[in-house]
């Protein structure tokens, strides 16, 4: 019985040659049957890929909106006290480790004052808008973990990169033409700090989808990621090899939407 599941998978076969099998089989659609779930892989996950975009979408989002107006303001009055205290908490965040800030906000928000589950439950029995309250409300924790981490570490790449647009000569040449200053760092400013500031958000997305497996492992969030570590614990290599070949598509994706934007923040980039 065990030398015919060996030859049924395949598993008999040289390495290239069970290479060469599973890559057509993924370009057909054909992601294989999970020996741990006994179920087609590509339904286990697709049903828990949503929950993972919209962990990393939201916490990106939230990063966003953190490091950008910090970082420019922090920017624009160098060394001041706001500048001071802005950097010191950027480097706090960006070195606590997000399974430790994880445990942290299960045993305040969690534990101490008992605001949000620390558990996510995908089983959820109200429906409408209660029903959306309470995956929001239980994706808050994961979703301020990884954007407090991915914001300081953004803050302090967004304050180099205007420090450095700041001083360039046509800068000073708007603020000679009368513009407002609030204009000249908007236009002017921003917009060239940012080519840089996207090239390390595109170039981080392995580690940002790193963090979320941790993340998701530590909260119970049934995404791909807590998948993997399932998958890995239990030797299941069809699900392995399929969620790292959807890391790697994710990851490309957002390169090639970075390479995108680069033509909108450089008009001196055009796609030919």
């Amino acid at each position: 019985m065990r030398a015919n599941l060996r030859a049924q998978f395949g598993m008999d076969d040289p390495v290239p040659v069970r290479y060469v099998r599973w890559s057509k089989a993924m370009a057909q659609g054909d992601w294989g049957f999970s020996f741990a779930s006994r179920i087609d892989v590509d339904k286990l996950i697709l049903g828990r890929l949503p929950v993972t975009l919209f962990i990393i979408g939201a916490s990106q989002l939230l990063a966003l909106l953190i490091a950008l107006p910090v970082g420019v303001y922090a920017a624009t009055r160098p060394y001041s006290l706001f500048d001071q205290v802005a950097n010191t908490l950027a480097f706090v965040g960006f070195s606590l480790p997000t399974f430790f800030t994880g445990l942290l906000f299960i045993l305040f928000f969690s534990i101490y004052l008992d605001w949000l589950p620390f558990v996510y439950r995908a089983d959820i029995s109200t429906e409408g808008w209660r029903w959306w309250w309470e995956h929001f409300k239980q994706s808050i924790m994961p979703i301020a973990v990884l954007g407090l981490f991915q914001g300081a570490s953004w803050t302090r790449y967004v304050r180099s990169a205007v420090l450095d647009v700041i001083r360039l000569d046509y800068v000073t040449t708007a603020r000679s033409k009368g513009l407002r200053e609030r204009a000249v760092i908007l236009k002017h400013v921003v917009r060239n700090a940012m080519i840089p500031v996207v090239t390390l958000v595109a170039l981080t997305m392995p580690a940002i989808f790193g963090g979320a497996i941790v993340t998701e492992q530590i909260f119970r969030v049934p995404g791909i990621g807590s998948l993997l570590i399932t998958a890995i614990l239990a030797n299941d290599t069809p699900v392995i090899m399929a969620v790292t070949f959807v890391f790697a598509c994710l990851v490309i994706s957002f390169n090639l939407f970075a390479d995108i934007l680069y033509g909108w923040l450089d008009p001196r980039i055009s796609y030919r």
